[in-house]
């Protein structure tokens, strides 16, 4: 820097302090004057409580696959807390439509924001307020916070406390109806193959009743008696032996197929039949999807606004502006 600009900067300085010296009496009044009307403002201002909910999301919304499945793993531990997947599910849950219009019929927030039932635009005035004062967040430590503003301390409780409730209300119902619809379809494949079974062992029983009992020994055992009896010469126990033979011969190989194809229906039948059983827990259960840290109390005082801090910005606003004009009327 020069010896010029030096001077020149110099000057300036001296010609500002001046300035501010020369005003002083006139900046004080008007801090003064700030702070008593950003005081009065302040508590115009209506008090607002904070309440708040943590909790952690649970790794699985299925009681069958969690309980009852027998290829049961830890990662479907009901008892175990869920990662930051899960937490970001619960939380695009909880900016849900649903969880904001039970909120707000419960608590008639469009009265107690004083949100006017005439207004054209009442539906996105009401959405600024309740996003205002409800959040959602993931804390460092990957659990979610629900919080709550309100004027009253007690209000701002309810809500956040009924909001993890519907949490699980609104998850439950998600799931429930996939749940229903899978247990109809797993209900249709069961009531087949169990009326499928007993056409076939019907049909077993038929050729019981025409004497195939058991294929196999029967047609061994008939056989060795026909040998003997030919031995020995009995032909009335050969005739009878004969057409006992020609039964097994004409429904031996049905019997065969059908006692086979019984045998591994009985199989599915059964597979089937635990697939039901997990299909209809899931859908008639509710469970719970969250562990709760913290529930919310009624806040002791306030955490908005605050007051100190709008009368500092106030006041230091009003002398930065005044010294501005100050300096812009003197350099005319």
């Amino acid at each position: 820097m020069s010896t010029e600009d030096r001077n020149l900067y110099q000057f300036n300085k001296q010609s500002f302090y001046s300035q501010i010296m020369l005003w002083k009496k006139q900046l004080l009044f008007v801090a003064l004057f700030s702070i008593i009307c950003s005081s009065i403002f302040s508590f115009f201002i209506k008090d607002k409580y904070q309440s708040s909910v943590i909790l952690y999301p649970t790794t699985t919304s299925s009681i069958s696959k969690a309980l009852i499945t027998e290829n049961f793993g830890g990662k479907d531990d009901i008892l175990e807390f869920g990662d930051i997947e899960q937490a970001e599910q619960l939380i695009q849950i909880l900016n849900s439509d649903e969880i904001k219009d039970r909120i707000v019929e419960k608590y008639d927030l469009m009265n107690h924001y004083c949100v006017d039932e005439n207004d054209d635009y009442k539906r996105t005035k009401l959405d600024r307020l309740y996003k205002d004062n409800i959040s959602f967040k993931l804390t460092k430590y990957m659990a979610v916070e629900i919080k709550v503003l309100d004027c009253s301390s007690d209000t701002a409780a309810l809500i956040a406390n009924d909001i993890s409730m519907f949490l699980d209300t609104v998850k439950n119902r998600m799931r429930r109806e996939i749940a229903i619809e899978a247990f109809k379809i797993v209900e249709n494949e069961y009531n087949y193959q169990n009326n499928y079974v007993v056409k076939l062992e019907d049909s077993l029983t038929t050729l019981r009743q025409l004497g195939v009992i058991d294929y196999e020994s029967q047609a061994e055992r008939i056989t060795e008696q026909m040998s003997i009896a030919i031995l020995q010469g009995k032909q009335n126990a050969v005739k009878a032996l004969e057409d006992k033979l020609s039964v097994l011969s004409k429904y031996g190989g049905a019997y065969v197929s059908i006692r086979d194809q019984l045998e591994y229906e009985k199989k599915q039948l059964t597979f089937i039949h635990s697939k039901y059983q997990s299909a209809k827990v899931d859908a008639e259960s509710n469970l719970q999807h969250k562990f709760i840290v913290n529930k919310a109390v009624p806040a002791e005082k306030p955490v908005y606004p605050i007051r100190w801090l709008i009368v500092l910005i106030s006041t230091i606003s009003v002398l930065l502006l005044s010294i501005f004009l100050i300096l812009l009327f003197n350099k005319k």
